[in-house]
């Protein structure tokens, strides 16, 4: 097959591009993420429509965030838009007139990584991605695994405080808790509140109150120097490395991939994820160690890997 679309569902924008069979994406139209389910549909099919108008292409591949069922074809619930239950293949074919593929969005990132990024070269990879929540995916024998029902890798919500912090799902305690981009504002604002007086470059990116921090005054700090701000990431990092070690238990790949918005500061995040996880993996003094990799894509790993998803079908 030759030419595929990728289109990722983002909460603010939704982006199609087309992308050939060496990942290379060769044109992009983005439009804003309506507010209701159904115009969120219309926009997919309207994206798509753009950047096919000028390229033959053969299928699409639509990257959602939430439960997408085994066939592929149905979003069972998304936890930022009122799907529940919704035939977005079977919508989306109707009105584009192109096979469509849907896949958790998580997943496609991790399949264009292992395709295209920092996964290739390895037949067993495990991805996560650090943005405001945390998501996952698992490349085992070069196959994507879903699980029996589609719904595998959801690593945010594994429990790894018994009755610890609230999470969104409803649930307490889940690991996107401690090891997210929610997760470091909250590390960063309540060390900026016992000790200002190791946060006043970070606290001075702000409105000089520890609610006044955010996500980009964090990573500026951090590369500044500030000792609140570096600490935080480290926390982060304690976490996400522990995760990392109780998953190499799990499924024993040669690399993690660890990809998303928090990945983006690189070694001041990943080094001591790397240390985390060292300390963390169980026999680590006399088993082989998985790498820890940075992703390669970038925001652009969702949409390549749900074109490439749907060029395999």
């Amino acid at each position: 097959m030759g030419l595929t679309i990728g289109v990722d569902i983002g909460g603010t924008k939704i982006a199609a591009g087309v992308v050939d069979e060496e990942g290379t994406i060769l044109e992009t139209a983005k439009v804003a993420t309506p507010p209701s389910a159904e115009g969120v549909v219309d926009a997919i099919a309207g994206a798509v429509r753009t950047v096919s108008a000028t390229q033959q292409v053969e299928a699409v591949g639509i990257g959602a965030a939430g439960y997408v069922d085994d066939k592929r074809a149905t979003v069972l619930f998304a936890p930022n838009i009122d799907w529940r239950h919704e035939a977005l293949k079977d919508k989306i074919e109707q009105r584009v007139d192109l096979p469509v593929v849907v896949e958790n969005d998580a997943n496609a990132a991790a399949w264009g990584e292992f395709r295209f990024g920092a996964g290739q070269g390895h037949d067993d990879v495990v991805c996560i991605t650090i943005g405001t929540g945390l998501g996952g995916g698992i490349v085992i024998g070069g196959r994507l695994h879903r699980g029996r029902f589609g719904v595998a890798a959801e690593f945010g919500h594994i429990r790894v405080v018994p009755d610890g912090l609230l999470c969104g799902c409803g649930s307490q305690g889940c690991w996107e808790q401690y090891a997210s981009g929610r997760a470091l504002v909250r590390y960063a604002r309540q060390r900026a509140a016992a000790t200002p007086e190791k946060a006043e470059i970070l606290l001075g990116l702000g409105d000089g109150t520890p609610a006044g921090i955010h996500g980009r005054h964090i990573s500026q700090a951090a590369r500044q120097g500030d000792r609140v701000a570096v600490d935080a990431f480290r926390e982060l990092a304690r976490w996400a490395g522990a995760g990392l070690a109780d998953l190499a238990s799990l499924f024993d790949p040669s690399a993690f991939i660890v990809g998303g918005g928090v990945s983006d500061e690189g070694d001041l995040v990943l080094d001591p994820i790397r240390k985390s996880f060292r300390r963390w993996l169980v026999g680590g003094r006399w088993r082989p160690h998985a790498q820890v990799l940075a992703a390669q894509l970038g925001g652009e790993a969702g949409l390549v890997g749900a074109a490439d998803l749907a060029r395999q079908g």
